[in-house]
């Protein structure tokens, strides 16, 4: 890390662009980033505390609950904050943490969401070895694998931005350290940040999502060969939530970090990172939930205990 970039300081714009708002912004905010770890502790407790869910898919679904609370958690209190308070300045050091780890927990949201695509195609395509092949040592390696691989995934966009030069004082346009937006105000070795943008693009986004693509190529092929229609709908059925989170959050950052610059407004981009930064991880336990008839059981078995206990 540069010396000079010990006295550096960063000010997030935010949403300072849309005046008067400050306050509702401020609730909308908060509420969302309750909701989400209210949501996704509730559907962990609902999981760890249940037999019904031992299977390898419940087992990354909590996962993927740890990983939207931890995730949503790097950039939502930093935001608050600015609203509360009406002050956006971040030191070198803070930022570049918080740019690691969103970056780290961003590389492990596409491979568990590879994983999880990997564990639907053995569930519909060998069903009579799914125990055997997705087994706990498996799961557990597998597992611990997307978040080692998360964090080291990390270290590629993150060194070269950090050993960038910038001005003492740099404003963001944006509501956290993207990393597209400390490009912008980098000074010396710019060039290193685009590189590892397409770096990072091509080893872990790209690779993620051909694996997945892949995955549901031979899910689909397996689908159409199923004679009844009730056999399609159930195994079909099975894959659906994923299929539709994993949709929305490579079609937002495609949108978003693959499109030309000229034609992603800086407004324009804020509002979609704030569908896959925060909407995605409130979305993800109601849409597994609501399309699981065992987690509406087992939420309504606990709702109802507690209730005969009061």
């Amino acid at each position: 890390m540069d010396q000079q970039n010990n006295t550096v300081e960063f000010f997030i714009v935010g949403f300072s662009d849309v005046p008067n708002v400050r306050f509702p912004l401020f609730l909308f905010f908060l509420l969302v980033y309750i909701m989400t770890i209210v949501g996704n502790l509730i559907l962990i407790v609902l999981i760890s505390s249940s037999s019904l869910f031992s299977t390898p898919m419940y087992f990354f679904l909590c996962n993927l609950s740890t990983l939207d609370i931890v995730y949503t958690s790097v950039t939502s209190p930093k935001l608050i904050h600015i609203f509360a308070t009406n002050n956006g300045k971040i030191s070198f050091l803070e930022c570049m943490v918080q740019l690691f780890f969103f970056d780290a927990f961003w590389n492990t949201e596409y491979f568990l969401l590879t994983v999880m695509a990997y564990d639907r195609y053995v569930a519909i395509c060998k069903p009579l070895h799914y125990m055997m092949i997705m087994n706990r040592r498996l799961c557990i390696i597998a597992a611990a694998g997307t978040w080692i691989g998360g964090m080291l995934g990390s270290i590629t966009p993150t060194v070269p931005t950090a050993m960038a030069t910038y001005r003492t004082f740099n404003i963001l346009n944006h509501f956290f350290c993207d990393i597209k937006a400390l490009e912008t105000v980098a000074i010396g070795n710019a060039s290193y940040i685009r590189n590892a943008i397409l770096v990072h693009g091509l080893l872990c986004v790209t690779t993620s999502l051909v694996l997945i693509l892949v995955s549901y190529f031979y899910i689909i092929t397996t689908i159409f060969m199923i004679r009844s229609r009730k056999g399609k709908y159930k195994a079909f059925s099975t894959c659906a939530s994923h299929l539709s989170m994993v949709s929305m959050f490579y079609i937002l950052l495609f949108d978003l970090y693959f499109r030309p610059k000229s034609t992603v407004s800086p407004h324009e981009g804020k509002v979609l990172t704030v569908l896959y930064v925060y909407i995605i991880p409130l979305l993800n336990p109601a849409v597994y939930s609501f399309r699981n008839r065992e987690v509406k059981e087992a939420c309504r078995k606990m709702i109802k205990k507690n209730v005969v206990r009061k």
